[in-house]
């Protein structure tokens, strides 16, 4: 395709990838009711493992054995990311999964600060502080106590954006997209041994369609078109306008939430996912679209 074509695709690419992976949140909430989430997450990256690997068959030919370290590496943080994340599903809304997950953009910016030694500008800061209400009112009970699976997923998100700056420190001169083949393969690696230490196999759920279609959407369409629709996406659209759109995979998130899973919406709630909305949009673009217009 030219140039002018893949820049007209590229937003709604990223468009659609932020509302496959909005709607993925009530969809594993599903399938959590009968997988075991070691075993779901090593079907998932498995096949996301396979398909990408196919998909991207030329760029094989530049593989070299550091490909191995480095895909273990952003494969830890990543498995470590996407259980916590599923086990915090299991004892929360997916709504509220959604939004909490999506405060990870806020943290990248003070945890490169610690790495790199690059210090957060005011528009970083002010998302914290946005971000910080914005958790309060989602998360904290009328007793200001916060639940098991809010705070997992709070714990997620430091895994994400421990893993965006893994990915950061590693992929500097390497293909991504087969970066990501590794990745997606150490971290199956991990959850199968996770699933085969603590959990049965539930080789009964997956012969069941109930459970086999929504392990196929998970598989194909929320881990593997997604990512590439993300990958595609990026490279095509400006930065600030790309963090925006991908940004409202947590609206989606919710929305889907709402409409097939029946969540329930408070003015709090609400009120909270606005700000941590506003806080991920303050933090990833700086309002740099508002500044153009000016």
């Amino acid at each position: 395709m030219s140039p002018k074509t893949m820049r007209l695709l590229a937003k709604p690419m990223l468009f659609a990838a932020a509302l496959i992976w909005g709607t993925s949140f009530f969809i594993m909430k599903n399938a959590l009711d009968v997988m075991p989430v070691f075993f779901l997450l090593a079907i998932r990256f498995t096949a996301g493992a396979v398909l990408l690997g196919l998909a991207s068959w030329k760029k094989w030919r530049d593989f070299t054995p550091d490909y191995l370290w480095r895909g273990a590496v952003i494969g830890g943080f990543l498995f470590l990311a996407y259980a916590v994340q599923t086990f915090g599903l299991s004892l929360t809304t997916p709504s509220k999964n959604a939004f909490l997950t999506a405060v990870y953009c806020v943290i990248v910016p003070f945890l490169t600060w610690a790495v790199v030694k690059i210090k957060p500008d005011r528009y970083n800061i002010a998302a914290a502080l946005l971000c910080v209400v914005g958790v309060g009112l989602v998360s904290l009970t009328e007793e200001l106590t916060i639940g098991a699976g809010d705070l997992l997923t709070l714990c997620c998100a430091l895994f994400y954006a421990s893993h965006i700056a893994a990915v950061a420190k590693v992929s500097p001169g390497k293909d991504v997209t087969l970066l990501t083949v590794f990745q997606f393969a150490f971290a199956a690696l991990y959850a199968w041994i996770c699933g085969a230490c603590t959990e049965q196999f539930p080789a009964a759920a997956l012969s069941d369609p109930a459970v086999a279609l929504p392990m196929a959407y998970l598989c194909v369409m929320a881990t593997t078109v997604a990512l590439l629709f993300q990958n595609v996406g990026m490279v095509w659209s400006d930065p600030a306008s790309a963090s925006v759109i991908l940004s409202l995979e947590s609206v989606f998130g919710v929305a889907s939430s709402v409409i097939f899973y029946g969540d329930p919406v408070t003015g709090q709630l609400l009120a909270g996912f606005a700000l941590i909305f506003v806080a991920v949009v303050c933090s990833e673009t700086k309002f740099s679209f508002l500044h153009r217009r000016t």
